[in-house]
């Protein structure tokens, strides 16, 4: 590998550029990450000018472009380290963290812990404190009431000499799009464990989540005061089922109610903390009867390192002992790539172990340069761009969460090149429409300040502006929209409506609000009935705005009971062959379109699928788009339940059309009865969403709840124990889970807890099929 030669000794450019040659000749994943490290050794010799070339080669040859930028920003931090002071370098000290978890294990506890040994605030208060007062992150009445995070709140900090942009995020799953969209915009994440739930369901969502937009990470064991603390068990969980390549950087001091510190394995010193928050820390030599436990364990992090880090396996395998700034600089390279995941501890509400975790924030996550953001050229055909962190580059910047505040609309942006200033002039590509920015403010959980100007890498919010979520800004001079991000589907519906004729206003007024701000929540009029219908991503999600329409616009209403959002599908190939003719004097109406109508392979990640197979010109290619907008409008409601109707292929094969009476809307129309008429050949039905239900109870009560489980049509995947309690984890249609919560209490006499996510959509029983759709048989 050409980065482990520079590594050595840093070679003459000419040498480089001969790599360059070689490399340029090959073909495939070997080339480009040779490429890779040729540009990266370019940089570190004074050739910046070459090494936007060489990438563009190397992502050109490699079907890994993002494994390839990081290769080189590794070379940019040696780079960064000994140049003078610039915008680049000051950069390479801003960190934008995500805090996210499952429920309860302690996030917005620990980012108040954050806030107060940073000097960003100057008093703790508990989430569910005495004083009533509750955390800063819990801005929301609601939140302070429940003691759970709503929504996603961003703030700021500064460690040390190192900018720290913080958004503290909700663990319940039915809040899941406040991760979803806080981690499309970070560079880094803390995820954080329960010391004695260890990885618990909404662990893996999150885990997924930052796979999904290629998240470095740190694990954060919290709790570790709590009775029954055992990291190593968290630590094998995050091995065995999030699949990552983890090891422990610290070493406890005592467990449970004797839990006093940790030991540093790189530095190998262990960290006392005293003072009345814990904002003393004290550093002492490791106490000797920890020293071969402190040593073993700092090996395993060294053998763990050396199977992914060319360096650190060179020590390894020479027996060599590793430094604490190279095993540091090795750390950090595998953290960046995805490939390592450090593993701190402490307990944030016992004020023990955050100050070295923030120093693992500043030391092994990622700074906004670090990280290849991806951008799609709108005047290119949505090809796919690098966007450089540069804060002398053009302006783009990415709305990712929108919120109705007392001044206006609220838009927190990521900005990814460029400056951003108070009174600008910028572009919304989605709509095309030039905005000024009247005001911009930094946020600091409800709290605002004003700001004149931020800078690519920085997260701020702007007033005053109109737009919607994922829509990118830019100063005019380039067309590059931010790749969107991923939203599930709703799967629990309710019927409401305002007890009063007289809050009609308010009540249409509050929905389209939440409606914007919230991605997940939708609101709809039933065509038959007349009744407003929200849907939303489980019943908590639902309960709050139903709360939240009461306290913050006065509205009472009628809900109905929550139902489930049900899909249609075919399980067979069916054709049709259908002539829309209708003639009233003058021009009439005429078209023909045949086809079949087939299901989508199960793995396929499309709903609906329209394929033009037609050889020649049957039917006028001016209105084909016609037949496909037919097509697509019909699959929105199935002939079963009305329900939308997904996975399946539309293939038109022929057709014909009049020279006078033809038009879009007779094929439209045309389209749409064809399909009507195929539908029921194609054995159709009903799907109804599975629910993955992770219940903790005592083991005494674990032969109960699973009987209950079987009883909802449930089926058992696992059940581990885990001290005196067991977790049963289990796929139940979300039907079935309505009053769940209640019946769990009753069985377990208030000792039983369960959390559910969203997993798949399957096909419902025969009897519940008749149940829902009246058929007899």
């Amino acid at each position: 590998m050409l980065a482990a030669i520079a590594r050595r000794g840093r070679r003459k450019t000419s040498g480089l550029f001969a790599a360059v040659g070689h490399a340029h000749g090959q073909q495939g994943e070997s080339a480009s990450v040779r490429l890779a490290d040729a540009a990266a050794d370019l940089y570190s010799v004074g050739q910046e000018h070459a090494v936007g070339d060489v990438l563009g080669m190397a992502r050109w040859l490699s079907t890994s472009p993002t494994k390839a930028w990081r290769s080189v920003t590794q070379a940019e931090d040696e780079a960064f380290s000994s140049s003078p002071s610039s915008s680049s370098s000051e950069l390479k000290r801003v960190r934008n963290i995500g805090i996210s978890a499952h429920i309860d294990s302690g996030k917005t506890t620990l980012t108040e812990r954050i806030l107060f040994y940073s000097g960003r605030i100057h008093k703790i208060h508990e989430v569910r404190g005495k004083d009533g007062v509750g955390a800063i992150m819990d801005s929301m009445e609601l939140e302070r009431e429940r003691g759970i995070t709503i929504a996603s709140a961003a703030t700021f900090c500064a460690w040390k000499d190192n900018q720290i942009n913080i958004i503290d995020t909700p663990g319940h799953v039915d809040f899941t799009v406040e991760v979803e969209r806080a981690l499309r915009v970070l560079d880094g994440a803390v995820l954080v464990l329960c010391s004695v739930g260890g990885v618990q369901s909404q662990s893996i969502t999150v885990d997924r989540q930052m796979r999904r937009y290629e998240v470095p990470r740190l694990a954060f064991i919290n709790k570790m005061d709590r009775p029954g603390a055992n990291p190593g068990r968290v630590l094998e969980q995050l091995r065995e089922k999030l699949h990552l390549n983890a090891a422990f950087v610290q070493h406890p001091v005592g467990a449970e109610d004797e839990f006093s510190g940790v030991v540093d394995l790189v530095d190998m010193e262990a960290y006392r903390f005293s003072g009345a928050s814990g904002e003393v820390v004290e550093t002492y030599p490791v106490p000797n009867d920890l020293l071969v436990n402190c040593q073993e364990a700092r090996n395993v992090l060294v053998e763990r390192l050396a199977d992914v880090d060319d360096e650190i396996a060179e020590l390894f395998l020479g027996e060599e002992d590793v430094p604490a700034d190279v095993l540091r600089a090795a750390i950090r390279r595998a953290t960046v790539n995805l490939s390592f995941v450090p593993v701190f501890m402490g307990s944030a509400f016992k004020n023990k172990g955050v100050q070295p975790l923030l120093d693992g924030v500043q030391d092994y996550l990622p700074a906004p340069p670090d990280v290849p953001n991806w951008a799609l050229d709108v005047a290119k055909g949505e090809e796919k761009v690098l966007v450089p962190s540069d804060p002398s580059g053009p302006l783009i910047a990415y709305a990712f969460k929108l919120e109705q505040g007392p001044f206006g609309q609220l838009t927190y942006v990521r900005i990814y090149s460029g400056e951003l200033k108070k009174g600008q002039m910028i572009t919304n590509l989605s709509t095309g429409k030039r905005i000024k920015v009247p005001r911009l403010v930094r946020c600091h959980a409800d709290e605002l300040q004003d700001i004149d100007t931020a800078a690519a890498g920085d997260i701020v919010a702007l007033f005053g502006v109109d737009c919607a979520t994922a829509d990118t800004f830019t100063d005019g001079s380039v067309k590059l929209a931010m790749q969107s991000m991923n939203i599930a589907d709703p799967v629990v519906t309710l019927a409401i409506a305002p007890k009063a004729r007289d809050m009609s206003a308010n009540f249409s007024k509050a929905l389209n609000r939440f409606q914007k701000e919230d991605p997940t929540f939708r609101v709809e009029q039933d065509k038959e009935s007349g009744e407003t219908i929200i849907s939303g991503m489980g019943e908590l999600h639902l309960e709050i705005y139903v709360e939240r329409l009461k306290r913050e616009y006065n509205v009472e209403t009628d809900v109905g009971k929550p139902k489930v959002a049900y899909r249609e599908a075919i399980t067979k190939r069916a054709e049709f062959d259908y002539l829309h003719k209708k003639q009233s004097g003058g021009q009439g109406q005429y078209g023909r379109v045949c086809g079949y109508i087939e299901p989508l392979p199960e793995d396929s990640q499309e709903k609906f699928v329209f394929e033009n197979a037609i050889i020649g010109n049957a039917i006028p290619p001016n209105y084909i788009p016609a037949v496909s907008k037919g097509f697509e409008e019909v699959v929105n409601a199935g002939s079963l339940g009305g329900w939308p109707v997904e996975g399946v292929r539309v293939v038109i094969t022929d057709g014909n059309a009049h020279a006078v009476d033809s038009s879009e809307m007779a094929f439209k129309l045309a389209a749409m009865y064809a399909f009507r008429q195929a539908y029921p050949l194609a054995s159709p039905t009903v799907l109804e969403p599975i629910m993955e239900v992770a219940t903790v109870v005592p083991v005494e009560y674990q032969g109960v709840c699973v009987g209950a489980i079987n009883q909802m049509r449930g089926q058992i995947l696992d059940s581990t124990q885990e001290g005196d309690d067991v977790t049963i984890t289990a796929h139940v249609p979300l039907q079935q889970l309505f009053g769940y919560s209640s019946s769990l209490r009753s069985l377990t006499q208030g000792k039983g807890e369960y959390s559910m996510e969203f997993v798949k959509y399957s096909v419902v029983a025969a009897d519940e099929l008749r149940r829902l759709t009246g058929a007899s048989s």
